[in-house]
């Protein structure tokens, strides 16, 4: 579904009472916060709130090495956007004034395949050509991670990473086979393997448990705004955590909702992908965070430095200030 299609039935239902607090958010149009933010508007939870999220769906493509969404927040031309947190680390320790002030989830991906491909696990991707967004994205970090703790070496050496740029290209490039496997987003994972024949060999959400050696649901992605945004306006960034909430518990449990998300929203119309979305939601988001999750968030960022290394991360600590919990 094109993103013009997308932001009209976001446009449909949002409309902007007067006097209301703005607050600007920017999303991926092929990213799972569409989801989220829609059922806001549809429900009218901003509104309930006492704030009105302006919904603008952007692009996936990298602006000057950033995404899109992070390009906007830095740029002034945006309030709220998600990213992971490593690379908030990243961009807030050269400078950039951005926080994270609430969890979004488990957002990462899976390593996805042909059928009759010979890559079982990690331990195959030796010699294969993997397909990224780019090399600093959080699924080629953590397989990098994985490989050379559990299995004694460097898949940025052993293997070729193929850098597509965007989520759409990766996809491409595993149809086109000019890949021999990709790490693709959660989101589009299901759209490709329920169509065929392609398959998914490991969920990155699995090394995500692995490495951070925990059993709780860790978030690899949090919601951002900028400093000034914060400082200046914090009520409305309470705002959006309490409808943020409210609209986590009711995703978790209403089924009819996601009905009306897959026909709004998603570009394909086979309710078994729809239910695969629908459980991968879900399974991955984070409704909020305390102080354990952040001390386990950051022993991820540590494990993850000490495994892989700075120059796979690209930051070598996560700055302080990074984490505002208490902007509530």
């Amino acid at each position: 579904m094109s993103v013009e299609d997308q932001q009209a039935a976001l446009d449909a239902v949002h409309d902007n009472p007067a006097g209301l607090p703005v607050m600007r958010a920017r999303f991926e149009h092929n990213g799972s916060p569409r989801y989220m933010l829609y059922a806001i508007k549809r429900l009218g939870l901003d509104h309930d709130h006492g704030f009105h999220l302006d919904v603008r769906l952007v692009s996936d493509e990298l602006e000057g090495g950033m995404e899109t969404v992070e390009a906007r927040l830095q740029d002034g031309d945006a309030d709220l956007i998600d990213i992971d947190y490593i690379s908030t680390a990243r961009e807030r320790s050269e400078g950039a004034a951005i926080v994270a002030i609430h969890p979004y989830g488990r957002t990462v991906g899976g390593l996805v395949a042909p059928d009759d491909t010979d890559i079982e696990g990690l331990t195959d991707l030796t010699d294969h050509r993997i397909g990224v967004v780019r090399r600093l994205d959080k699924n080629w970090i953590l397989t990098r991670a994985a490989c050379r703790e559990y299995h004694g070496f460097d898949p940025d050496i052993e293997a070729t990473p193929v850098e597509a740029g965007s989520k759409v290209g990766l996809t491409d490039l595993l149809y086109d086979g000019e890949v021999d496997a990709i790490l693709q987003f959660w989101p589009i994972v299901p759209e490709i393997t329920e169509r065929g024949p392609y398959r998914e060999v490991l969920p990155m959400a699995e090394l995500v448990q692995r490495l951070s050696r925990i059993d709780d649901r860790l978030p690899i992605s949090t919601f951002l705004t900028s400093e000034s945004f914060l400082a200046e306006h914090p009520e409305t960034v309470s705002s959006f955590r309490g409808a943020y909430r409210a609209v986590v518990d009711r995703l978790v449990d209403d089924d009819d909702l996601w009905e009306e998300i897959g026909e709004r929203l998603m570009t394909y119309d086979d309710p078994a992908i729809v239910r695969a979305v629908r459980d991968g939601w879900r399974d991955m988001v984070v409704r909020d965070w305390d102080a354990e999750t952040i001390a386990g968030m950051e022993r991820l960022f540590d494990h993850l430095l000490e495994v892989a290394g700075a120059d796979a991360l690209g930051v070598d600590r996560i700055p302080d200030g990074t984490f505002r919990p208490e902007a509530k």
